[in-house]
């Protein structure tokens, strides 16, 4: 390890842009891109803001550690999904409910009633193909001018990566699971 002095000088000047509606995308392989959703999502919460959280993959009657949670704060995090694709008995049901819900997503982001809307897992509905592209894409272009927009999942079109004001990759350098470590609720739920 290299130690380093710490800066004594503000290492960049202020910004001079306008506040706008943020378009952020947290993609890549690694973990940490629903959970760095969800703390944007409580630090927004926590400034009185108006957040609303979907999750295109998990089921509407999902109970985890971040729906109780969310539940505890009084955000709305609704999923719109049936699990996995792997785990799917139809998956023909599983692209209606993913476009069933983007229908609810488009209309929470253009309402202009969030501050923040949290779209976890998209990028899954968008790349099987579930979801229209060009019709995502004109959601995010168009929406209000004070309305931030979080997308996560893993290989996230480069259309949207594209338009993002913000991407952060998630790179995974090792896993717990490789090592045949299972997951452990309250970490990975």
């Amino acid at each position: 390890m290299e130690i380093k002095a710490p800066p004594t000088e503000k290492p960049y000047e202020p910004s001079t842009g306008e506040r706008r509606g943020l378009l952020i995308v947290n993609t890549g392989d690694g973990k940490g891109k629903s959970t760095a959703a969800f703390g944007l999502a409580i630090r927004a919460h926590g400034r009185g803001k108006a957040v609303k959280i979907y999750q295109f993959m998990k089921v509407p009657s999902s109970r985890f550690g971040e729906h109780r949670t969310f539940e505890k704060l009084g955000i709305p995090i609704e999923g719109l999904g049936d699990g996995f694709s792997w785990q799917s008995q139809d998956l023909e049901r599983s692209a209606q409910l993913a476009r069933d819900g983007w229908q609810k997503a488009k209309a929470a982001i253009l309402s202009n009633e969030f501050f923040l809307v949290v779209l976890d897992e998209i990028t899954y509905p968008l790349i099987f193909g579930w979801l229209d592209l060009a019709e995502v894409l004109n959601t995010l272009n168009t929406r209000p001018k004070e309305v931030h927009v979080v997308l996560t999942g893993r290989n996230c079109p480069a259309e949207i990566i594209e338009i993002a004001d913000t991407v952060t990759e998630m790179k995974m350098i090792k896993h717990a699971f490789e090592a045949g470590i299972p997951a452990q609720r309250g970490i990975e739920d």
